[in-house]
């Protein structure tokens, strides 16, 4: 699954873990599912993308792994984390990739209202972000009418986690099961995300929409 793991990403991954931004387990397991990630993007042949935004990059995965394997694309991480930002950054620069990768370090619900970014990725990647109806809302105010969320999805049936009457509020169609060695939720913008979405800071999680 995914393509072998360079030296300095899995280096930088290392070091993510010892900082605790990681779980405990091994880093290659974690490195090749976030590889899977662009797996799936070349199975379900979304094209070239322009931005991508990873929600929640927290200890660097997927995006720091997508970094190599999308050379040409516009990555941006994002964390509400100071301290996570901070070691983005640093391995960032450290990776050699600053010229196709920035981080910010901002809470989704602001960064949704942004007018330089709102509604203009193809891609929004997630690892471990949050609930779903929590990243459906933050996603949404990030995508353009026919991007996508890719999502990393646990055993069990899509429909029970991503209802296609809460997805269709904030412009999105219905979730389908990619499997590339890991399973992923794949769900397209489908309109422009209504004004009022996301939420200010919290509500989302406060009062979830499904």
């Amino acid at each position: 699954m995914g393509a072998p793991l360079d030296e300095g990403v899995e280096s930088v991954l290392t070091r993510s873990r010892e900082l605790g931004f990681l779980g405990p387990g091994d880093i290659g397991p974690q490195a090749s599912h976030a590889s899977a990630f662009a797996d799936a993007v070349a199975e379900a042949a979304l094209g070239p993308l322009g931005l991508v935004v990873d929600l929640g990059s927290g200890g660097g995965l997927p995006g720091l792994v997508l970094a190599g394997r999308w050379p040409t694309t516009q990555l941006l991480l994002v964390d509400g984390s100071v301290r996570r930002c901070a070691f983005l950054a640093e391995a960032v620069e450290e990776l050699g990739v600053a010229d196709h990768v920035t981080v910010r370090c901002e809470r989704a619900e602001d960064l949704g209202h942004d007018p330089e970014l709102r509604g203009s990725a193809d891609l929004v990647v997630a690892r471990s972000f949050g609930a779903p109806p929590v990243l459906a809302e933050c996603a949404a105010g990030l995508l353009a009418p026919g991007g996508h969320l890719l999502v990393s999805e646990p055993p069990g049936g899509l429909e029970d986690r991503w209802p296609a009457s809460g997805l269709a509020e904030l412009g999105m169609g219905p979730a389908r099961l990619l499997v590339t060695g890991a399973r992923f939720a794949l769900i397209e913008q489908c309109s422009p995300c209504p004004e009022r979405f996301p939420r200010r800071v919290g509500v989302p999680a406060k009062r979830p929409l499904f």
